[in-house]
């Protein structure tokens, strides 16, 4: 009997075709898995071709609530993007993914497990550490880095065995969505100088041609996951759904970059994120208002921890766990409404009120109601600038030296 192996199977031409190898090659029944996080549009077709690709079953999962409250939101309330401006959308899939490959395992005894990722790419890295973390006795074989099939060689292999692959001009580039973003790589991007083509963008709509008329919107947080959008509770794949769209419609959530893989080179990506644009910049408004300056800079901090450490494919760690206790300490009061402006290609936080604001107009105004102690500035500059003083006037200025040039190397002995 045949050793069972699970594949993570998305339906297109590449892990269609590694249904197909793992069997002819490696001698596999093969077992697939689609995982739906909210970038399948057309699952019948999908488990048709695994099908005509000779899986013994082909099993769908719907895991988006999964993937938005226990991978997403978490990642959000840390403000996590990966050297700043990526939100993460495919790296916080993967380990989901890993996991729900793993549990089919169990449950069919199979020895192992299979995925389509290139051997240039972050998400093997994910995909494998993941599931090594989980299952350490699984096999993993990645089909692509393996059989290092062109894409011209898979075409023909698909049809050679009968599966029904569209055979029209396939897309140059290199495409991952789910409800949190949209990534895109290859092509004419693979130049950092050229401006992306206009048909890479499929989410946003280009600003000029964005509506004239603005979107304002009002988000609920609560303890800093989003719960409302406009005054109406609503679940978190409605809600996240609804801003893509009106992002997307405003032109919101695009991101052009070039960024350090995790395999060591650097590679221009493309994103389209509106969900995950508005409610990150939102989220972190609402803390401006809820937590201290200590707790602000601290966020700061952990927010690129928290990215780099999903980018890098390290979700089940201890470090993981201990950055996540800290994120989830401080969303403690994080609740509160804000409201943003969409416009051309451009989001703007309009205002921010918070239930247990740290804000309080009754020290920060100028007006007759002002009740901060003005009286009490001039003790506390004096300490808080004393012992500058002391080493100014005992080290740095002691041989007359033009404080002009305190930061010059020439002048440092």
């Amino acid at each position: 009997m045949a050793e069972k192996i699970i594949l993570a199977y998305s339906g297109g031409l590449d892990t269609s075709v590694a249904c197909k190898w793992l069997q002819e090659e490696r001698g596999y029944d093969v077992h697939c898995l689609t995982i739906d996080l909210g970038n399948l549009n057309d699952l019948e077709s999908a488990k048709k071709r695994g099908t005509e690709a000779g899986a013994l079953s082909v099993n769908v999962i719907d895991a988006k609530e999964d993937f938005l409250n226990y991978f997403v939101f978490p990642a959000m309330q840390a403000n996590a993007l990966y050297q700043g401006q990526y939100p993460l959308a495919t790296a916080l899939g993967r380990p989901l993914i890993a996991k729900l490959l793993v549990d089919k395992a169990r449950e069919l005894n199979a020895t192992s497990v299979a995925h389509g990722c290139t051997g240039k790419g972050n998400d093997q890295v994910r995909l494998d550490v993941a599931i090594n973390t989980l299952a350490p006795d699984l096999n993993i074989v990645g089909t692509a880095r393996e059989n290092e099939m062109s894409r011209d060689a898979a075409i023909d292999y698909a049809k050679k065995h009968g599966i029904s692959i569209k055979q029209t001009l396939e897309s140059p580039y290199s495409t991952d969505e789910n409800l949190w973003g949209r990534s895109v790589e290859c092509g004419e991007l693979e130049d950092p100088w050229e401006e992306p083509p206009s048909d890479v963008w499929l989410w946003t709509a280009e600003p000029e041609a964005a509506p004239d008329k603005p979107a304002i919107l009002e988000i609920g947080f609560e303890n800093g996951i989003p719960v409302s959008l406009d005054g109406e509770k609503m679940g978190a794949v409605e809600l996240v759904q609804n801003l893509s769209n009106l992002g997307g419609q405003h032109g919101i959530g695009r991101v052009d970059m070039v960024e350090d893989r995790l395999v060591g080179i650097k590679s221009r990506e493309v994103y389209e994120a509106p969900a995950a644009t508005i409610l990150i910049t939102a989220h972190k408004s609402l803390e401006q208002l809820t937590l201290s300056r200590s707790q602000i800079r601290m966020k700061e901090q952990i927010a690129q921890e928290y990215a780099d450490l999903i980018y890098n494919g390290l979700w089940y760690s201890g470090h993981h766990r201990d950055l996540a206790a800290y994120t989830q300490s401080s969303q403690r009061d994080v609740t509160g409404q804000v409201r943003v402006k969409l416009w051309k290609g451009v989001l703007t936080i309009l205002g921010k009120q918070a239930e247990r604001s740290l804000y309080s107009k009754e020290l920060a105004t100028y007006g007759d109601d002002d009740q901060f102690d003005q009286k009490a500035a001039q003790g506390f500059i004096k300490l808080h600038g004393l012992s500058v003083q002391v080493q100014a006037h005992r080290q740095l200025l002691n041989n007359n030296d033009d404080p002009l040039y305190l930061a010059s190397p020439e002048k440092t002995e």
